[in-house]
């Protein structure tokens, strides 16, 4: 079985969920706005009783080195509501920037809010990337009717997480959760999430791997 996992944003949060991830050898793909990253750290809004903060310009190589960088538009926009114009920038030049900051490829969109309809789609796949995650779920999600309209089996925190999990192990499938890591806002809470990375990462029929990869293959 393999397992993959994709967080929103690009949160301070992050570094947190990234040292999580590296001591499990666990990968993961982050899907970032690079017009909302200001030159320093910037608070973005309230989750809750929390602050959530984005990175800054030069702190965000660092904090995700290592992992699969995925284009989450520019400004977080609706799309659908986007003149041609205005949907060409948001997709196509945050895929340019987010490949200039981390000198990898870019191939792979998450839609903003889950909106998308045609017009997106063609944008998207002229852009150069080969799949866009939904935020709909889906049993099997892999391979997907649409690269376009990729979906995952559950947020991380779901309460049937575990059930899903067996049944993909049981079938030898693709298993995909994601989340934002600002959503975590307790140590029980994160201490959830380590005990369910720790496991994936121990279980002999589950290996990691980047989204990217299923695509490539």
């Amino acid at each position: 079985m393999k397992v993959v996992q994709s967080w929103d944003d690009g949160v301070v949060d992050d570094a947190r969920l990234t040292d999580l991830l590296r001591r499990y050898r666990a990968t993961a793909t982050f899907n970032l706005n690079p017009g909302l990253h200001q030159p320093q750290r910037s608070f973005s809004w309230r989750y809750g009783d929390k602050e959530v903060w984005r990175w800054g310009q030069d702190e965000l190589v660092a904090v995700y080195a290592g992992f699969e960088i995925a284009n989450h538009s520019l400004t977080h926009a609706f799309l659908p509501d986007l003149s041609p114009v205005d949907l060409r920038r948001e997709v196509h030049e945050s895929r340019l920037i987010l490949q200039e900051w981390f000198r990898q490829p870019v191939r792979g969109f998450c839609y903003p809010f889950g909106g998308f309809n045609a017009a997106v789609k063609e944008a998207i796949h002229v852009a150069g990337h080969c799949y866009a995650r939904t935020v709909s779920e889906l049993d099997p999600v892999f391979p997907p009717a649409d690269p376009l309209e990729f979906g995952a089996h559950c947020r991380f925190a779901d309460p049937d997480f575990w059930n899903r999990y067996q049944s993909v192990r049981a079938a030898s499938g693709v298993f995909f959760f994601w989340g934002h890591s600002y959503e975590l806002i307790s140590e029980a809470m994160w201490a959830d999430l380590e005990e369910k990375i720790a496991r994936i990462s121990a279980d002999p029929d589950a290996e990691w791997v980047n989204i990217e990869t299923l695509f490539s293959e």
